[in-house]
């Protein structure tokens, strides 16, 4: 095995002194500093033209990624790995009275060692194998672990056979521009240095699935996630009269209830299933307070998937949604009748009837009923809102949906479903390509070799739980499944753009072989120094060089 155990932790401590929260000046300053780290190795002092700083595309920040290659020498080989990992971070906020520390992790640790930490934290602290600090998890760690690989083949390029790529992005923790704009550059050295992209690994963390697990994961594919979310309008009435009209927050309270937590929509594939929807804003459109009940209101839920494409979601959402508008009509119906008896008021037949939509098909109607009318004023209306960066793309395809349905001639209460932000595509890696089957095969053979060097198991999974890049290095949908997206995200191609194909084109199998450690994104954030620090980089080096030393099988 490599002795990475020290160099390792210093790389890392020198990325967490870096404050580089997502959305900060530090995301810039990071990358600056890194590529002037890595410009210092000598293999890049002689090839300058194999590592960039480059800008990314479509942001309205100025950021940058750090992007370079080492070509091995031992034999003649275009196969190529790519390592990458992002060097964002959430913010500090939650660290309080210690926010200044965030990023020192020796005065972090410290500072702690005064006060009683829950268990297992003071434990770990205690023991003196665990390192604490904001992003030391993640994924700092990570992407120390692949500088140390990238550094370890620039000295040594007569043990590589074939190439490595290093890329190391911004921007994971909110939109992933960073890893879209470093696509066109993986697609333009496809084509310029002849690389043949056999497979990507990325090293973003790694924690307890529940409590008492002891496994330390390595993933092969990754989850998809979605955000589908509803544009509820009801039919206003003073308060005075509620049983005049038909509050759209009653309906999004019973939409709510329907999907949260609903083992019915997790997705289940290979044997592993995902966690089931979660809302994530739920809140009616009034700007300010009235004794009106609302217009409208707004929900978006965080939705993981599998197997399932988008164009699935879709189709079980509406049914869904269709449920608990009716369930929400049924229980109105029910509180009305009893209020009619105990007060003597006269019951009148309720004229609402279920009325679910995507939004697609809502503009396709408005197209035919106004025309170029309609399109022209939307337009208009889309250049208003980009125009304010107040807006976030949430909320800008809220607003997108809202302007819409005030073309509709027919307002009765309605449920708009669309998609509001980023798909994250679902990678499944089942071995169904020569490719696929090589790093399955070099990953096992990894395993196996390194798993006697430390006392935990080390298992794989099929699909990485969490958000991440891995979802933009391929691509398992088919093109209805995208064009469903981009159908009905209000925001497509004004405020948010993808471009699928890039991923497309790449295509490459994706593993997560990342640091061990818990509450990431949470102040006692900490990662497990033997495994992240020695385990972690032997796993990664073991695949790459049982990947690039072989023939496609």
């Amino acid at each position: 095995m490599l002795n990475t155990r020290e160099d390792v932790l210093s790389l890392t401590k020198r990325l967490v002194q870096m404050d580089s929260i997502v959305n900060t000046p530090g995301e810039r300053a990071i990358a600056h500093s890194l590529y002037e780290l890595i410009s210092t190795f000598d293999y890049f002092t002689k090839n300058p033209d194999q590592v960039m700083l480059e800008q990314t595309v479509n942001d309205d920040q100025e950021r940058y990624n750090v992007l370079c290659f080492v070509r091995g020498t031992k034999k003649k080989s275009n196969r190529t790995v790519i390592l990458f990992g992002h060097m964002d971070t959430v913010g500090v906020d939650d660290f309080n009275q210690l926010k200044e520390l965030a990023f020192s992790p020796n005065q972090l640790m410290e500072a702690f060692g005064d006060q009683e930490l829950p268990s297992p934290a003071q434990e770990h602290l205690a023991s003196g194998e665990w390192l604490f600090g904001r992003g030391a998890l993640d994924m700092k760690s990570g992407l120390a672990s692949h500088i140390y690989l990238l550094h370890y083949y620039s000295m040594h390029p007569d043990q590589l056979e074939g190439n490595l790529v290093f890329v190391s992005e911004c921007d994971e923790e909110d939109g992933s521009i960073g890893i879209l704009s470093s696509l066109k550059t993986l697609k333009r050295w496809k084509e310029e240095q002849e690389f043949e992209y056999v497979a990507s690994i990325n090293a973003d963390f790694v924690s307890p699935l529940y409590e008492g697990d002891e496994n330390r994961y390595i993933y092969k594919g990754t989850v998809g996630k979605l955000l589908p979310s509803f544009f509820i309008t009801g039919h206003e009435s003073h308060v005075g009269a509620a049983f005049e009209g038909l509050d759209p927050n009653f309906l999004a309270a019973e939409l709510t209830r329907q999907i949260q937590y609903n083992p019915a929509l997790s997705n289940e594939a290979l044997g592993e299933m995902t966690i089931p929807p979660v809302s994530l804003k739920q809140t009616d459109l009034k700007p300010s307070y009235t004794v009106q009940t609302a217009l409208s209101a707004y929900v978006y839920y965080n939705f993981f998937i599998h197997s399932w494409s988008p164009k699935d979601v879709l189709k079980k959402l509406k049914k869904h949604a269709e449920i608990a508008f009716g369930n929400a009509l049924e229980l109105y119906e029910q509180r009305y009748r009893l209020f009619c008896e105990i007060s003597g008021h006269p019951y009148r037949e309720l004229p609402w009837k279920t009325r679910v939509m995507t939004y697609e098909e809502m503009e396709d109607e408005l197209i035919k009923l106004h025309g170029d009318e309609f399109t022209d004023h939307m337009n208009k209306f889309h250049q208003e809102l980009v125009d304010n960066h107040d807006l976030d793309t949430r909320m800008y395809a809220a607003r997108i949906v809202e302007e819409a349905w005030k073309w509709m001639d027919d307002k009765s209460p309605a449920m708009i479903l669309f998609y509001s932000s980023l798909y994250s595509p679902r990678i499944e890696l089942s071995g169904k390509t020569e490719d696929e089957r090589v790093l399955l095969s070099a990953l096992d053979e990894a395993v196996e070799k390194i798993q006697p060097h430390y006392k935990h198991p080390i298992v794989t999974k099929n699909f990485f739980p969490y958000i991440s890049d891995m979802s933009f290095l391929a691509m398992s949908d088919d093109l209805a499944g995208i064009e469903a997206v981009e159908n009905n995200n209000p925001s497509w191609g004004k405020k948010h753009f993808v471009d699928y194909q890039d991923i497309r084109d790449l295509n490459v199998p994706v593993i997560n072989i990342g640091p061990y450690g818990m509450d990431a994104h949470a102040k006692l954030e900490r990662l497990e120094i033997k495994y992240s620090l020695e385990i972690v980089p032997n796993l990664t080096n073991e695949v790459i060089l049982n990947v690039l030393n072989r023939s496609k099988e």
